[in-house]
């Protein structure tokens, strides 16, 4: 006999049948597989003794503070430890009980129905000359050379805008951010490059969105998350998909001083609410994306929180994206130029990918895409 440890098995139900486990094993045990962690916020103690008791019950684990059993205040924070059979198992029993727990219930079934999508990587055009990296930005014959380019190396997505949305960046009109990006989206419509590629039209500006959405173009990237109704509607007009990106502030205010109670439990809550919005407006929720807003109005220790736990965000049952491509969050970590920053950016949208995201926002595809591959295989 010989024995050695294994690490994180990512296809578990593969790995099972390769095994030659017998078919109605497979599922059963893949599930015995997966360990989940759940924080819970401002527990009810009542709630925080009937779930310890029925966790353990089941081989499951709820983490209290010490001061639970004796009911010394009236709520806790807690973690919830256990298998996604665990988890299933749970989910059904607390719909039964008091305290809370049957919202709690339903939070944790709605993680474990998160549906699995194909990762894709997203291609940066910034059709202006002052977004923060020089090498994004590219003006008319030279960026429908970029753009073909990016295609040949496998870009899901291209990414375009015409206004930078850097810390403290220039405002710009409706009808200027319109002329920089016209010809660019005439090129994609009389050549047909949409059906190479998805076209994302980086903006919120109504008049701009809806020339982008004539001329081939069926994603919707807008930073400010949804917030102006016509954007919303046209999305749905034009049967386009939208990305609902979390920003605290605008551009020019949003890293001034950033603050959160919880970073985490502010950008779902914003998701939640602006899902439904959309939802009322028409939209179908598998055409939402949803995008935290990484380096918009978040420090460093908020980026990685979120990054770190991106898994989360996908109980919406929306694609999630993740966009760092030499962000400055690089440089607070280890100070690098922004021409250098690309090593920095693939171990972020890795581990990001790893934790739940599928859509890759970056400026360098080629180098995305063998990472990616390599990575997919590990």
């Amino acid at each position: 006999m010989k024995i050695y440890q294994l690490n994180n098995i990512n296809e578990k139900k593969q790995f099972l049948k390769d095994l030659k486990v017998h078919g109605g094993g497979v599922s059963i045990m893949a599930k015995k597989m997966e360990l989940l962690y759940f924080f819970i916020k401002d527990l009810k103690t009542p709630a925080a003794n009937i779930l310890k008791q029925d966790a353990l019950s089941i081989g499951a684990e709820l983490a209290t503070p010490s001061g639970v059993i004796t009911c010394e205040k009236e709520s806790y924070d807690c973690l919830l430890v256990g298998t996604r059979k665990h988890m299933e198992v749970l989910s059904k029993k607390e719909l039964a009980q008091p305290f809370g727990l049957k919202k709690l219930a339903e939070e944790l079934q709605a993680f474990l129905k998160t549906t699995k999508y194909p990762t894709q990587i997203m291609g940066i055009i910034n059709v202006n000359d002052d977004s923060f990296f020089a090498g994004s930005r590219f003006v008319k014959e030279d960026a429908i050379k970029q753009i073909k380019q990016m295609i040949v190396e496998g870009a899901n997505i291209i990414d375009i805008g015409a206004v930078s949305s850097r810390p403290n960046a220039p405002l710009v009109s409706e009808e200027e951010e319109l002329e920089r990006i016209q010809d660019i989206c005439d090129v994609i419509k009389a050549e047909k490059l949409y059906e190479k590629a998805s076209f994302s039209i980086d903006s919120y500006m109504p008049l701009v969105i809806e020339y982008a959405l004539k001329s081939g173009f069926n994603l919707v990237n807008d930073i400010t998350g949804a917030s102006n109704d016509e954007v919303v509607k046209l999305a749905v007009k034009y049967e386009a998909k939208l990305c609902i990106m979390h920003m605290q502030g605008t551009p020019q205010t949003m890293q001034e001083k950033p603050e959160y109670e919880d970073v985490m439990v502010e950008v779902s809550e914003f998701f939640q609410e602006r899902i439904e919005k959309c939802e009322a407006l028409g939209m179908k929720r598998e055409n939402i994306l949803l995008d935290v807003g990484i380096g918009f109005g978040k420090t460093l220790e908020h980026n990685l929180m979120l990054i770190k736990n991106m898994g989360h965000f996908k109980k919406f049952g929306c694609q999630v994206l993740v966009g760092a491509s030499r962000k400055s969050l690089i440089d607070k970590i280890i100070p690098t130029p922004t021409e250098e920053r690309l090593a920095g950016t693939l171990a972020i949208h890795l581990k990001a990918v790893s934790n739940g995201a599928n859509i890759v926002r970056c400026h360098d595809v080629k180098e995305h895409q063998q990472a990616l591959a390599v990575w997919e295989q590990l």
